[in-house]
């Protein structure tokens, strides 16, 4: 940190700071130290601690779910075995509720953003000053673990369902089909002529719409980790007997809303990819 005591601003903005390496204008290839000069960085800085934790994660839930397939049994099954199970039918209920067309990838998908998700938002409830103050101590300034707080990542995230959903919108309606989804909805005439003239209309609103769909998908999510992490460091910031007091029904409530908010993503992906499928 900035000092042995530092200023609750200085706390606040420590414990916020990403963990970001790149190339600064005037100190060369460096660890930013402080917000101006992650900015100073521009665009192809990395944010480190957001990608070790996210890529962990995601490994770790790789890791899980090989374990339970390689020691599956049609038998008695263990402990493991019946939670994934009952994960993957969570999953598969909602795609089937969902998702009425006939693609192999949307469940794996729903699956892997639900789980992955989960378990990036399951970081909120680490100690604030675990991991930070551990890091520190071997010279590490800066180490933010709740990789779904960093709008980076969940921007990468809904940009990935959204290419997935420009992909399939074309290869099912084709360019043609795709184009006239945008251009001749909301407003239509059966005058060629009146059409015309609703077209651009059309292509501001569709497009607008369009785009503002992974944008809310990714801020969503961003807003309510972001906002829970630092309800999280304001209690930090209290003496010890009211820490316990607050962090722990807050903890317990919290665990509704990072459950939620992987539910929530992966609902909206599934609903996304099926409008994708849908040939008017």
């Amino acid at each position: 940190m900035a000092s042995d005591a530092p200023t609750t601003t200085e706390y606040i903005q420590h414990h916020l700071q990403n963990l970001v390496v790149g190339i600064h204008p005037e100190n060369g290839f460096s660890v930013a130290h402080g917000a101006d000069e992650a900015a100073a960085m521009g665009f192809w800085a990395l944010h480190v601690d957001s990608l070790f934790w996210s890529i962990a994660l995601g490994s770790l839930f790789i890791w899980i779910f090989k374990k339970a397939a390689d020691k599956a049994t049609a038998g008695v099954p263990g402990g493991l075995q019946n939670f994934v199970e009952m994960i993957v039918e969570f999953v598969d209920t909602n795609v089937r509720e969902t998702f009425h067309a006939k693609n192999e990838v949307v469940a794996p998908l729903a699956l892997t953003i639900f789980v992955w998700v989960f378990l990036m938002n399951l970081m909120d409830l680490v100690p604030v000053d675990f991991i930070p103050r551990a890091t520190e101590a071997i010279g590490i300034p800066y180490m933010k673990v709740v990789p779904s707080t960093d709008v980076n990542i969940t921007l990468g995230l809904s940009l990935s369902v959204f290419a997935l959903m420009i992909y399939y919108s074309l290869k099912v309606k084709g360019p043609v089909g795709f184009f006239k989804e945008l251009a001749f909805q909301p407003f239509n005439s059966p005058n060629p002529l009146v059409q015309t003239i609703f077209v651009p209309i059309n292509l501001l609103l569709e497009g607008v719409a369009l785009l503002a769909k992974p944008i809310s998908l990714a801020l969503r999510l961003f807003g309510n980790m972001y906002a829970g992490e630092l309800i999280f460091i304001l209690i930090a910031l209290l003496p010890f007997y009211a820490q316990w007091l607050l962090s722990v029904p807050w903890a317990i409530f919290h665990i509704l809303v990072i459950t939620l908010q992987a539910f929530i993503f992966m609902m909206l992906t599934i609903v996304y990819m099926s409008m994708a499928h849908e040939n008017h």
